[in-house]
């Protein structure tokens, strides 16, 4: 096995895949902790549905080449209203977030359905849902692209780590202290779309929130503290990230099932620990 990972490692595709999955396993169990504390773990599988129907569009209009920079501001915008809708008193945050996400993946499959002129219209949607290995067909330009934004998003939660903390736990308390947290939430929303967007290509629509409740919740099952809770929830993250892609590599399986099952064994492991300790 060492000697066939070694042999595949010669080939650059391979490391492309491997430094993209870090660093989106990375932001995404970071802004997970957040989400999952405040219930809001929804939202990204409610993004992802968008980014779907955006995506449908996208080739639509023939934009494979351009598909991120067309994907990504539809689903900021997502974001950005799901937020204001999640205001309404007449549309409760989970009603707006299941109207928008049902009705994009609806509209996207009937417009790949009436408009796409590809041969295998059930592949290309199960690719899109459940993650391809477009992840090995990264070029480089799409890789710098996903190191710059990553690191935008590293670089947000260390800046901004203490306000995040308050806002997670008590919202009232840090608008009663001076912060203006309709525009931390509105960051939050933000960041959390760019995420679902990079994660697209590694496990598909349908699975992205895997890698954002998963990591979480293996963590809160030992570890109490936020800091502890983050640290943990990153390294889990990033260590069954590296295990599917290798073993993805190796089995030719799925990657984003791949790595999602290593989520699953990771969060079985810490559930025990945590009754070993109980």
């Amino acid at each position: 096995m060492i000697d066939t990972l070694a042999r595949y490692f010669q080939f650059p595709f391979v490391r492309y895949a491997l430094i993209v999955g870090v660093l989106i396993a990375l932001c995404s169990s970071l802004l997970g902790v957040t989400l999952v504390l405040r219930r809001f773990s929804f939202i990204g599988d409610g993004l992802s549905h968008v980014a779907f129907g955006a995506i449908a569009i996208a080739g639509v209009l023939h934009l494979a080449e351009a598909r991120m920079l067309f994907v990504m501001p539809v689903t900021v915008l997502s974001a950005v209203l799901l937020l204001r809708t999640g205001k309404n008193t007449k549309i409760k945050g989970d009603s707006a977030v299941a109207m928008i996400s049902v009705g994009a993946m609806a509209l996207g499959y009937l417009i790949m359905n009436v408009f796409s002129t590809s041969t295998n219209l059930s592949g290309d949607v199960c690719s899109t849902l459940f993650g391809s290995m477009s992840i090995l067909t990264l070029t480089k330009t799409e890789v710098w692209l996903c190191i710059g934004l990553s690191i935008a998003v590293l670089v947000i939660f260390v800046l901004f780590y203490n306000k995040l903390f308050a806002v997670t736990f008590d919202e009232d308390f840090a608008r009663a202290a001076g912060m203006k947290v309709d525009a931390f939430n509105l960051m939050i929303a933000i960041v959390v779309a760019v995420i679902i967007v990079l994660a697209m290509n590694l496990v598909g629509s349908l699975l992205i929130s895997a890698l954002i409740v998963f990591p979480a919740m293996s963590a809160m099952r030992v570890y109490k503290s936020f800091r502890s809770v983050t640290i943990c929830a990153a390294s889990v993250s990033v260590v069954c990230a590296v295990a599917g892609i290798l073993v993805s590599i190796v089995a030719s399986t799925p990657v984003g099932s791949t790595i999602v099952a290593a989520d699953i064994v990771a969060f079985l492991i810490f559930s025990l620990i945590a009754k070993i300790r109980k």
